[in-house]
């Protein structure tokens, strides 16, 4: 499973919680505490926003720590809003196209999980992309197609029950096909204004999600950068955290089952 972090809020310095605390998101590319994999050496990405609508993004195969321009890059890169995210490929191959965040128009997206079965499933949820959605897809993995997925089911106007409807169709196509692995999704999604954080999964393990309230914004991590518990929230299991300017608005349920009409 990948690591991710999400800030937003004042302009922060990337490496400030790329490569700074202690158990950093680099550390946790070398060594993680609460994943399925301890090492995160699948490529990496970064995605934030300057001066345009869309958000720019950097993203390679190399182990993150390994990446010299990412430490610079880091360095001198300051933003309100950035993503950053390490992989660890649940079986799809390590080129660029795969990591993430991945991008359309002026929103960003990263994914800690997968679609169980993802190898039988993937040719029927292919064919529910729309033309415009195939067509942008530049790689293999499952977390850029449910986010595209997402796309085609109007993310841009109704960007939770979207996501919604694109996990309802994987788990509708799992059922189908007799895959009884779970179906697990701890993503972030943002148009560099609203900020989506969910923790979900098909069965009673979606993977970790904290995030800390902080006076000058809001840091959501896959797991604490830190030995400080008590400055780390978790966010519950089933539910979207909801971030708007640098603050926290909301932490409501995340149910497909009451969804997926829109």
């Amino acid at each position: 499973m990948c690591r991710w972090l999400v800030w937003q809020g004042e302009p922060l310095f990337l490496d400030e919680l790329v490569f700074a605390p202690s158990h950093s998101l680099v550390a946790q590319a070398l060594l993680s505490r609460e994943a399925k994999m301890d090492t995160n050496a699948d490529g990496f990405g970064l995605g934030w926003y300057a001066h345009k609508p869309e958000p720019c993004i950097y993203r390679d195969t190399l182990p993150a720590w390994a990446d010299e321009n990412l430490k610079n890059l880091a360095a001198h890169v300051r933003a309100q809003s950035f993503f950053a995210h390490v992989r660890a490929s649940t079986g799809t191959g390590t080129f660029r196209a795969n990591c993430h965040p991945f991008s359309w128009g002026p929103w960003l997206f990263m994914h800690n999980g997968q679609i169980g079965g993802y190898e039988r499933l993937r040719r029927t949820l292919e064919a529910g992309l729309n033309d415009a959605c195939y067509d942008a897809r530049d790689g293999t993995s499952d977390s850029e197609l449910l986010f595209l997925l997402a796309v085609g089911f109007g993310l841009v106007r109704a960007p939770i029950p979207a996501l919604k409807a694109a996990l309802e169709l994987a788990r509708q196509s799992a059922t189908a096909k007799g895959i009884n692995q779970p179906l697990r999704f701890t993503s972030a999604l943002t148009d560099g204004s609203d900020l989506y954080a969910i923790r979900w999964s098909s069965d009673a393990h979606p993977p970790s999600l904290y995030y800390r309230q902080t006076p000058k914004g809001v840091v959501i991590v896959s797991e604490p950068l830190d030995d400080h518990a008590s400055n780390w929230v978790p966010v519950p299991a089933n539910h979207v955290l909801l971030v708007k300017g640098g603050g926290v608005h909301s932490i409501t349920p995340f149910d497909l089952t009451a969804s997926v009409a829109a």
